[in-house]
């Protein structure tokens, strides 16, 4: 890894993992450094994380006032990394659903000219552990009702799992997304996509959480169904080219 890197790690009631999670990543990419978003939680994550943040000069705290969503707190991660010159910049969970060995792998495929990758548990199969029947086809069906309705190519659009060049989140008006959970992240992916970006999707295994609580609100799937919808009004199927080339 040649390029500045940030990974963007959020929490919320994540004090049972947050020290595990910062080491395993540190093991596969030493170069980089990890800003973790902490929404003001109540179990103690915040002061955790600034005693790592105080023993390790690679990892950062951006303590916020209070619970504001996942969509939020990336965009938070985003500004912050901007505004410190990162080129590469890294979505990840906390809860090990996201295998950190993955990390160089999304990695490689930006240096090797992607613009945005995505870590995707649909591409050539299904790569989901420890998931209810239930929960598999919610994704599923999401992905292919995302597919069909705004035509991005993508197998996974719904995935947490990314890496951005800065040239992407630069060309986003980050103010102007509105969305959490889900929706945030196909509404990320749609912004770059319709902005000519390359998108490039490496597969991962997808792993339910080691520890702590799920976050995920009872009405997701609705935002996310109402979010796509959103787009295909906003854009329909009209992509500009990517930035610096020809049409």
């Amino acid at each position: 890894m040649t390029e500045k890197t940030l990974i963007i790690i959020p929490t919320y009631d994540e004090r049972e993992n947050v020290a595990a999670i910062s080491e395993a990543v540190l093991r596969q990419v030493p170069e980089a450094n990890i800003l973790f978003v902490d929404d003001n939680s109540p179990d103690g994550t915040g002061e955790l994380l600034d005693g790592i943040a105080a023993r390790e000069p690679r990892v950062s705290v951006l303590h916020r006032a209070g619970k504001e969503g996942l969509g939020r707190a990336y965009i938070a991660g985003f500004k912050w990394a901007l505004a410190r010159d990162y080129t590469l910049i890294c979505e990840m969970d906390c809860d090990f659903s996201h295998d950190p060995a993955a990390v160089p792998s999304l990695l490689c495929a930006a240096e090797a000219g992607a613009d945005l990758v995505l870590g995707s548990r649909y591409i050539g199969g299904i790569r989901v552990m420890n998931w209810p029947m239930s929960r598999l086809l919610l994704s599923t069906g999401a992905a292919q009702y995302v597919k069909l309705i705004t035509g991005m190519p993508v197998h996974d659009p719904t995935g947490g799992f990314k890496c951005f060049r800065r040239a992407v989140l630069q060309a986003i008006d980050l103010d102007h997304i509105t969305s959490n959970g889900y929706s945030f992240q196909i509404e990320m992916s749609h912004m770059a996509w319709m902005k000519g970006f390359v998108i490039r999707e490496v597969p991962i295994v997808f792993e339910d959480r080691r520890a702590g609580y799920s976050k995920m609100r009872a009405n997701i799937a609705t935002e996310a169904f109402m979010m796509v919808l959103k787009l295909w009004a906003r854009c329909g199927f009209r992509r500009s080219p990517r930035p610096g080339n020809k049409a």
